[in-house]
């Protein structure tokens, strides 16, 4: 039986950087690396970003491997993997001089990957980057090109919610379950797996009650509204979500959803009521600058260029505030609070280097995450640290993620069914009736 023949995949400069293990993950098939993606790499080699990071590892690995041969046949990536090789930039092919300018670094990557399959004709060559319009390039001229997704997620409607509904409960079980919130066990529900710090509407008619698995316990807990912080839940997602997120016990928690559905809010909300528990409550986003420009395109100081970046969060704490008259020390804490550093509202890149102990630590538009940032974060967390990731998946400003592949999404298909997590997906806005008429029709 004749060898199946192995394909050749030449990466883009934007894979590395999402991944700087990537080469690893191509299993027995050969792995290119253009010339151009190293000399693109030097830009990225200084600072403390993720990117940054990725750089200064991916040319480490290839340093390890180098030798001659790297460049001429390839040198083995490891044991049962294929080789990595390093292709030199050569003049633009005939075939795409007359389309393509020589100048710019996506074309070089792509003359590389077609003059190596006009070179091996009979193996298949593909070109792997997260950069939609190469891809477009590489599909016209006749080079397949594909995303690179090992750390994406495959179904997105089958994400974990955090929560269902059990319809036909018995009437019993649910008066049981009101008058002792911890004498249902799963067994007595119609529906009987659940994972760890999943939510429950359970129902019967006219009868219903909200609760939650304790997985420590094996039973099916009552869940109560609760006010944190003056503000109150509108909905059961958002009574499960504030649950999640007041419990000290849950050290990691997401709240997924779309806009006005009171993710950001909720999460705030239950920092300033557990405050006690926390040394400092840390609230951060990511910077993904407007269509693509770097925050050095806005006016004034460093201070002013990240202003409208954390707006977002100065609003939901001021809708906090403006639950008390000003003279109440609810109103006033929340001040006395911000001056002594006991609330810090900064870019998640200022944060990333301090020290995550004892810390209530809210990540705001997670979607804007690499897989890679999100573990980065998650893995610094001290001890009696929680860590809440809230965002929209289908909102994705980074150029190079999508859906499937945020650091959010991937986090909630990674860590379903862990004790020490919780997740909410919610559905049903609160802003105004115009905002949630705007986002289901727009």
């Amino acid at each position: 039986m004749a060898k199946k023949k192995t394909k050749l995949f030449v990466l883009d400069t934007n894979v590395v950087l999402h991944d700087s293990a990537s080469i690893y993950q191509f299993k027995e098939h050969d792995v290119v690396i253009p010339v151009t993606l190293l000399e693109e790499l030097d830009a990225f080699k200084k600072g403390n970003e993720s990117i940054n990071f990725h750089a200064r590892e991916f040319a480490r690995n290839v340093d390890a491997m180098s030798g001659d041969h790297i460049f001429n046949g390839g040198v083995r990536i490891g044991k049962g993997l294929g080789k990595i090789t390093v292709r030199l930039d050569q003049n633009l092919h005939k075939d795409l001089h007359s389309v393509f300018s020589p100048n710019k670094p996506d074309h070089q990557i792509l003359n590389c990957a077609y003059c190596i399959a006009k070179e091996n004709p009979s193996r298949e060559v593909i070109l792997v980057s997260k950069d939609v319009n190469l891809r477009m390039k590489a599909k016209a001229v006749g080079i397949p090109a594909q995303d690179y997704k090992n750390d994406q997620v495959q179904n997105l409607t089958e994400l974990y919610t955090g929560h269902r509904t059990v319809e036909n409960v018995d009437e019993r079980v649910i008066q049981r379950l009101h008058a002792n919130p911890y004498e249902v066990r799963p067994q007595d529900l119609p529906t009987n797996h659940f994972v760890p710090n999943e939510y429950m509407i359970l129902r019967n008619g006219k009868q219903s009650a909200l609760a939650t698995y304790d997985a420590e316990q094996q039973r099916i807990a009552k869940i109560e509204k609760t006010v944190a912080y003056g503000i109150a839940p509108h909905n059961a997602e958002q009574i499960f979500a504030l649950n999640a997120l007041l419990n000290p016990d849950i050290q990691l928690v997401t709240v997924s959803g779309k806009a006005g559905t009171g993710k950001t809010l909720l999460a705030l909300a239950a920092a300033l009521e557990r405050r006690k528990l926390y040394r400092q409550i840390f609230m951060a986003r990511p910077i993904v600058p407007l269509s693509n420009k770097d925050i050095g395109y806005l006016p004034g100081d460093i201070q002013s260029k990240l202003d409208p970046y954390m707006q977002p969060l100065f609003d939901n704490l001021g809708v906090i505030k403006n639950q008390y008259p000003e003279n109440d020390q609810n109103f006033t804490r929340i001040t006395q609070m911000m001056q002594d550093e006991k609330l810090v509202i900064e870019p998640l890149s200022y944060i990333r280097g301090r020290s995550l102990v004892k810390i209530y630590f809210i990540v705001d538009e997670a979607q804007n995450l690499t897989p890679h940032e999100v573990k980065t974060i998650i893995t610094r967390a001290g001890e009696g640290t929680k860590i809440v990731l809230t965002g929209d998946i289908y909102q994705i400003d980074h150029p190079y993620l999508d859906s499937q592949s945020n650091g959010l999404s991937y986090l909630i298909a990674k860590m379903q069914g862990q004790k020490l997590y919780a997740h909410i997906n919610l559905e049903k806005g609160e802003r105004s009736k115009l905002a949630e008429l705007a986002s289901n029709l727009l």
